[in-house]
């Protein structure tokens, strides 16, 4: 299945996944002639009373909506890192697994990175604080204000990410 995007002469656009139970951000960014064009941009939320296949199936859905509405053409999902606590480790796992099944047989190409890759590619330091990193997207994308929650925040940071180092990767080519 090709692509009508690109035929159409629109940018590249990425959608960018922060991947949780009870909240996974979500953004979709065009970048188009070196602008990066926030269109749209979330969280699904799903309640704690429900069912941990009840919780997937909704993310799920609300996945595909968000895919078909925009089209993107990449994904850009957050890689799983150290946490101390072991059940939300898993249940962020299960989450990011049901994010990668719905994106994958949508036939869109997902990439992984780190929270270092994201905040190294936002900030240019590693170590960079949640808040510095807040203010890099509110200014990349112009917007008033930075957008809440935390989890619709850091999925336009992965995205950007994504944007950036797809960049990079074509120059070193």
């Amino acid at each position: 299945m090709k692509n009508k995007l690109r035929v159409t002469g629109y940018g590249l656009r990425v959608l960018g996944i922060d991947p949780g139970t009870a909240t996974v951000g979500w953004a979709v960014l065009e970048e188009k002639r070196g602008q990066i064009i926030p269109l749209g941009y979330g969280h699904i939320s799903t309640q704690s009373t429900r069912s941990i296949e009840e919780r997937l199936c909704e993310i799920s859905a609300d996945l595909e909506k968000i895919i078909k509405k925009y089209h993107p053409q990449e994904a850009a999902v957050e890689d799983l890192f150290f946490f101390k606590n072991q059940k939300t480790i898993i249940r962020v796992g299960e989450a990011r697994g049901a994010i990668l099944l719905t994106v994958k047989q949508k036939k869109i190409n997902i990439h992984g990175y780190t929270p270092l890759q994201v905040k190294q590619a936002l900030t240019g330091y590693g170590r960079a604080e949640k808040k510095q990193i807040q203010l890099m997207l509110k200014n990349i994308l112009k917007l008033k204000s930075i957008p809440k929650p935390n989890d619709t925040a850091d999925a336009i940071a992965i995205a950007i990410c994504h944007i950036n180092s797809r960049k990079i990767n074509h120059l070193n080519k």
